[in-house]
């Protein structure tokens, strides 16, 4: 029997990890359900998928393996349509930047995490969007964390690892999901709502100031992820205003030292704040710093 492997959502996730599967020949078939039929249709004309499915019923046919690679905001609705046809020898897994709130929809839908279920989320993609921005290296690599719950099957948590690690060649990890949710809070939600007020900061006085002109390397460094999709970054920052929330205040708090640093004219704080966060920031990136191709916006 042919081995299919479905995707709900094939945009750059998904569809990245559609075209990894594919040049590695993990899967014999690869099918595509997405609720934008532009980026669907697309997605056939790549040659990101095999078949395009006009729903979700269709897609999961037959399918040894389900990838939900839909925003968070939308996995719940997701799992709703998947229930009435449900197959417990099938492997779900989906890709949200948020691990806890992915758990407490399967627990809403289902009662429970159903033992066929791999929570996951690959710690990778860019600020583009749609299956025209996919492509097969996005994982190379990267880390992709898997958050199993107790009563969740082993042999379908090697099933997933063997996707991401065989068929993406990502490096794949375990934790439990509020570990998850926390580590993501501070590497990566934080950072994008900091991009997010900066570019709005300028956004007041750009006419007047022609910031355009000048932006420097730095200011497209450390904005550039503040291009991410406004709807998606909402939910993935509701979705984890647990851990966000306390961030957010430590991090102003750090802002508040540096402004009394600047209005006191002392220079020693000063630097000594930098030069420990560059320190910091040498221990915590060191040599994994990829400049191939921008790829550590976190995208679902």
């Amino acid at each position: 029997m042919k081995q299919r492997i479905a995707f709900i959502g094939v945009g750059l996730i998904g569809g990245s990890l559609a075209l990894a599967v594919r040049q590695a020949g993990l899967y014999d078939e690869i099918c595509g359900f997405d609720s934008d039929l532009d980026n669907l249709q697309l997605a056939l004309e790549l040659g990101v998928i095999d078949d395009a499915m006009s729903s979700i019923h269709e897609i999961l046919e037959s399918a040894q393996l389900v990838v939900i690679a839909t925003p968070v905001g939308v996995i719940k609705p997701v799992l709703q349509a998947i229930k009435p046809y449900w197959n417990s020898d099938c492997v779900y897994t989906d890709v949200g930047s948020t691990k806890q709130s992915v758990i407490h929809d399967l627990q809403d839908v289902f009662g429970e995490l159903p033992a066929n279920f791999v929570p996951g989320h690959p710690v990778a993609g860019t600020e583009q969007s749609g299956s025209g921005a996919a492509f097969a290296e996005l994982y190379r690599n990267k880390h992709v964390i898997l958050t199993p719950g107790q009563s969740t099957s082993e042999s379908a948590v090697q099933r997933v690892r063997e996707l991401w690690g065989q068929g993406a060649g990502a490096i794949v990890n375990e934790m439990p999901a509020d570990h998850h949710d926390q580590i993501l809070a501070a590497t990566s939600h934080l950072p994008h709502i900091a991009a997010f007020a900066l570019v709005n900061l300028l956004s007041k006085n750009n006419d007047d100031l022609d910031y355009s002109r000048f932006t420097a390397g730095g200011f497209k460094d450390f904005t550039r992820i503040a291009s991410s999709d406004s709807e998606m970054w909402s939910d993935i920052c509701l979705a984890n205003r647990e851990y966000l929330l306390p961030l957010l205040k430590d991090y102003q708090r750090e802002l508040d030292h540096l402004l009394s640093c600047l209005k006191q004219g002392d220079k020693q704080q000063l630097m000594s704040r930098f030069s420990n966060a560059r320190k910091t920031r040498q221990h915590l990136v060191g040599g994994n710093i990829d400049q191939s191709r921008n790829t550590t916006v976190e995208t679902t």
